[in-house]
């Protein structure tokens, strides 16, 4: 079991980046014309260039959070870290999970004003999956580590 929870952790440092790349959702500002695809990143530029203080929780929350948690349990994963860590772990693990909450309620509220038109992306689905998946690693990780 420990060997699967292993392999997956580590395939989420390969998927996690893809995540942020792909695409969120699509928003254009009348159905008229094309809907823009919106990525994590694309995101983040955009809001670095208009309010850096919200930019830099973002960026805490939908990239480092999620990627040094993922490198916290493989590190715990191979015997390198001590399994006391975990609660950490998976606080982290909520915090990134405020960023899934905080894109759903950018998606309601445009789709509720009904001026522009916003479409959610397979991105979205993918960068959820990651972060529910690195919070059930790191339920099912075992608390103590294995006596040799």
């Amino acid at each position: 079991m420990l060997s699967v929870l292993k392999i997956v952790n580590l395939s989420l440092l390969i998927l996690f980046p893809i995540a942020w790349f792909a695409p969120l959702m699509r928003a254009g500002l009348l159905p008229l014309f094309g809907l823009s695809e919106i990525s994590v990143i694309s995101g983040l530029q955009s809001l670095w260039k208009t309010d850096v203080f919200l930019a830099l929780l973002v960026t805490v929350f939908a990239l480092f959070a999620p990627y040094l948690k993922t490198i916290g349990l493989a590190l715990v994963h191979f015997d390198l870290l001590k399994a006391k860590t975990l609660p950490v772990l998976g606080y982290m693990g909520k915090l990134a999970m405020a960023d899934i909450f905080l894109i759903a309620l950018y998606i309601v509220v445009a789709k509720g004003v009904g001026i522009g038109k916003v479409e959610t992306a397979w991105g979205l689905y993918m960068f959820t999956a990651c972060i529910l998946t690195s919070i059930l690693i790191s339920a099912l990780t075992p608390k103590q580590s294995p006596v040799v």
